[in-house]
């Protein structure tokens, strides 16, 4: 590390493609770094509407005027970059970074947990929220949760520990995150940006309903037809009721895609 070179030549492969990482992606190609998604086969991404692991459902999806790409060919990441796009490839073990050789790789998974990162896989690696350890498991580790770290960098030891309660909006917490109510298959009933009221029926797991429990919009929702675990979070209302919020990238996507740069930044720019 600590060798400085133009950002336009600098390659960043992301791990994962939900919101977070999308902020992350975003801010980066903003800045003119060339940036590459990696995603699983079937993402389980909440919101959906602002994050590139769509492209993996649709083949392309935009985010904020930014295009992303499906491909399954490393040799089509150049002519993508080009033309200020992102490819996205379908490769839970990162293994088109042994193809591609991104300078930089950002676990922006969000497991909670190491799910495979190493210091191998990248001259410098960057990983995001807790389950990481600065220096063991990535060369920095960016803060996630909300409050007054959100976006630092870390060089010594990890992120915060989940709390496993949501950050508050609006006074809200657990209530304003749909879960499933049983293992099985998630059939929704509503769209992301629609009002709903408490009580509301946004879609059922194996025939049992699953209520809105708060009033505002529904910011988030996974994929009809995904197979789901009891309990995993399987959508997101906003009790602040601002339907634009749910096509635009969050503050705290944002934030961290700040931490993510400045780590870039110390090295390639020191």
């Amino acid at each position: 590390m600590g060798k400085r070179i133009e950002v336009s030549q600098v390659i960043v492969g992301v791990r994962g493609g939900g919101d977070i990482a999308s902020g992350v992606a975003y801010r980066l190609h903003q800045c003119g770094f060339k940036i590459f998604v990696t995603e699983i086969a079937q993402p389980l991404t909440v919101r959906r509407t602002v994050s590139f692991s769509e492209a993996v459902y649709d083949g392309r999806t935009v985010v904020e005027g930014i295009e992303a790409v499906r491909v399954e060919d490393p040799d089509a990441a150049p002519g993508l970059w080009r033309e200020r796009r992102l490819p996205v490839y379908v490769d839970p073990a990162f293994e088109i970074g042994g193809r591609l050789k991104p300078d930089v790789m950002v676990d922006a998974i969000l497991a909670k947990k190491n799910t495979g990162s190493s210091l191998s896989m990248a001259p410098l690696c960057i990983a995001l929220g807790p389950g990481f350890e600065a220096g063991k498991d990535a060369h920095y580790v960016i803060e996630t949760n909300r409050g007054h770290f959100l976006g630092r960098v870390i060089t010594a030891g990890g992120a915060q520990a989940d709390t496993g309660v949501p950050g508050a909006v609006e006074g809200v917490t657990r209530d304003r995150v749909l879960r499933a109510p049983k293992d099985g298959i998630w059939k929704a009933e509503s769209e992301i940006g629609r009002m709903v009221d408490s009580g509301e029926r946004i879609g059922e797991v194996d025939g049992v309903p699953v209520p809105a429990l708060v009033k505002g919009v529904l910011r988030g929702m996974i994929h009809d037809g995904i197979p789901v675990k009891d309990g995993m979070k399987i959508g997101d209302i906003d009790p602040r009721g601002h339907v634009e919020h749910c096509f635009t990238i969050s503050e705290k996507a944002l934030a961290v895609g700040g931490g993510v740069l400045e780590a870039i930044l110390r090295v390639f720019a020191a």
